[in-house]
């Protein structure tokens, strides 16, 4: 029998999108889809609509206070959610350059220890 090696970077769990994804973005598509304005979400949250537009557009980090209003106004689980937002930063810190490089550096130093 042959064994085949499985690329674990192939596996459909293991793909990352190659744009990542906030979780303000799943937060205005279910608005949306049910017809809620960010204003009247804002209102319930009691939080200032500004704030709650600046995660909706990406802008702003989703926190867990955040996530659990949601989850008790909306029924959406907060952990996916969060899960999403730390997803997000993981990304989007993997494609900053200036941040690879910092990495790369201490990684070269960490060596010579």
């Amino acid at each position: 029998m042959i064994e085949k090696h499985i690329n674990p970077d192939m596996v459909a769990n293991n793909l990352v999108p190659f744009e990542p994804v906030h979780p303000g973005l799943v937060l205005r598509d279910e608005l949306e889809s049910r017809g809620i304005s960010q204003r009247s979400l804002a209102a319930k949250m009691d939080v200032p609509p500004s704030q709650l537009n600046e995660i909706i557009k990406g802008k702003r980090n989703l926190t867990a206070e955040y996530a659990l209003m949601i989850e008790a106004i909306l029924g959406i689980p907060a952990v996916p959610l969060l899960r999403m937002q730390t997803d997000y930063n993981l990304q989007a810190a993997k494609k900053n350059p200036s941040f690879i490089k910092k990495l790369f550096n201490l990684a070269k130093n960490a060596a010579a220890l």
